[in-house]
């Protein structure tokens, strides 16, 4: 802080390798500090952003401190030269090999990141049921449910947090999902392609947004 007040903002480039991999394109983010004593206005972030549950403190202490910046990409003849000549050289160990393997270890700590957030949740959720609203499942199941007394109705503060808690859960589920289905995605496009080629099997294409909807498969002929 002391270098700032003397100096301009720091500015931060990050850029995230195991995203990166896991999305299939450049993760990158561009931040910018605020001045010492400044305080931002309280809002939320544009785009969402999962965080594991044991940086969320880390995140919550030093988030008003600094805001993201626009990003935009621009490719060069330079960079399409190098690019080109990675490819030619790495495309063999492109094709053989598998996100799934490759983030095997960064999906499972997704997968046990998110089954804590919903412990957490769950445990709230105990803590907080009152006589309208509790706790009701079975088989390891909870849902929220809300009845005619007013003392646990949706506009108690407390379960209003611990909803929105479970929609950030589901949100990173669906992520870490559409990431296995494209690792999938790309072992059943090399399938066809490779190993069904000349058994009497059509290859297919299966086209599918940066987001995982509108999935359709096309049939060669």
């Amino acid at each position: 802080m002391n270098y700032i007040l003397k100096e301009e903002p720091f500015v931060a480039i990050v850029i995230d390798p195991v995203r990166t991999i896991s999305a299939g394109k450049v993760c990158l983010g561009a931040f910018r500090t605020y001045p010492k004593g400044y305080k931002p206005p309280n809002e939320e972030p544009s785009e969402y952003q999962t965080i594991p549950l044991n940086k969320i403190e880390d995140f919550g202490v030093h988030c008003k401190q600094y805001y993201s910046l626009e990003v935009s990409y621009f490719k060069s003849s330079l960079d399409r030269r190098l690019l080109d000549s990675l490819w030619n050289k790495y495309w063999v160990n492109t094709l053989s090999s598998s996100s799934l393997i490759t983030n095997a270890d960064y999906t499972t700590g997704q997968i046990f990141d998110l089954s804590d957030k919903l412990e957490q949740s769950e445990a709230a959720l105990g803590r907080g049921g009152g006589g309208g609203s509790g706790m009701v499942g079975g088989g390891g199941g909870f849902m929220l449910g809300g009845g005619s007394g007013g003392a646990g109705s949706a506009s108690d503060p407390h379960e209003r947090r611990t909803e929105d808690k479970l929609a950030k859960a589901t949100r990173d589920s669906c992520k870490t999902t559409i990431e296995i289905i494209h690792g999938l995605m790309a072992q059943m496009i090399k399938d066809r392609l490779f190993n069904h080629a000349g058994r009497g099997v059509n290859p297919a294409i299966v086209e599918a947004d940066s987001h995982g909807s509108n999935i359709t498969e096309v049939a060669m002929e």
